[in-house]
């Protein structure tokens, strides 16, 4: 397989996208971590993070809090080093409400492949579990 690198191609760009839903629905922040640069820009909802290791903690308190996390992650647009991402996922809270958050995410990538950029919008929705689809 060709390296997940810039410039990006239609294919590597999907391959990219789905790179990244498949390491986000292991729900491991190291692992997820690694694809981010260790000074990446982190916009998530209302919070701004800098590097690898506050995205490490985002992480691991976000997957605390969302149980039974699933993600899909549709690929949108690119150029050379920028990937634009729809995205949908489905989690319950510690009272066992479930909720729907979907979005949009910017990329931008160094010339190895990390994530210098990642701003994210998401709004979140609760679901009942009959409505689940994913």
């Amino acid at each position: 397989m060709k390296k997940l690198t810039p410039p990006f191609t239609e294919a590597t760009a999907r391959a990219k996208v789905q790179a990244a839903e498949d390491a986000w629905n292991t729900m491991n922040p190291e692992r997820v971590a690694l694809a981010y640069s260790e000074d990446c820009e982190w916009r998530n909802r209302d919070r701004f993070l800098n590097g690898r290791k506050e995205i490490t903690e985002f992480l691991r308190e976000k997957w605390a809090r969302e149980r039974d996390y699933k993600l899909r992650k549709e690929y949108w647009a690119h150029t050379d080093n920028h990937i634009a991402v729809r995205f949908e996922y489905e989690s319950r809270d510690a009272d066992g409400q479930w909720w729907r958050s979907y979005g949009n995410e910017m990329w931008e990538f160094d010339a190895d492949g990390l994530m210098r950029r990642r701003y994210a919008s998401i709004n979140d929705a609760p679901i009942e579990e009959t409505d689940r689809r994913l």
